[in-house]
């Protein structure tokens, strides 16, 4: 059985133990049981799954900081007089190995505002994004490859 699986059961049962089902209870019981399984897999070479996931909560932070941002500088722009918009369409090249990485990355630029994915090429080695705010397209580039490729690829990585 899976670490996560088994992690997951033990927020079950803490939360059957409890007798309350909200999802504070289960989030708290899958912490408790993360702590759990990491005493209990202490090792010179620590399983995987315990640098996933404060990987995956590092993204998911960042990631809600984006949209905060993204959500701001959307207000601000259609708030404008003048609506400062520069719309455009960049093909950003990406070096993510599994399919899941692309779908991950695509959806987080889609869900971000005034940002679309638009296609994938055949060989799953180009985005193709919209963007609503596009004054350098190299400049852009970086930005989709550091700040969200970068942490998707740790996800899996670790």
């Amino acid at each position: 059985m899976s670490l996560f699986l088994l992690n997951i059961l033990l927020a079950i049962a803490w939360s059957a133990l409890t007798g309350s089902f909200q999802p504070i209870d289960l989030l708290f019981g899958f912490v408790l049981g993360y702590a759990v399984l990491w005493a209990a897999f202490r090792s010179p070479q620590p399983p995987r799954y315990f640098m996933r996931i404060p990987k995956l909560i590092e993204v998911f932070l960042f990631f809600i900081g984006a949209l905060i941002k993204a959500n701001l500088r959307m207000a601000a722009t259609i708030l404008s007089p003048r609506m400062p918009l520069r719309p455009g369409v960049v093909a950003v090249p990406i070096d993510l190995k599994h399919f899941a990485e692309v779908v991950i990355l695509a959806n987080m630029i889609t869900l971000t505002p005034g940002t679309l994915s638009l296609d994938i090429s055949s060989d799953h080695k180009t985005l193709y994004i919209h963007t609503v705010w596009l004054d350098d397209p190299r400049q852009f580039q970086n930005e989709i490859k550091h700040d969200y490729e970068r942490r998707v690829k740790e996800i899996f990585e670790t």
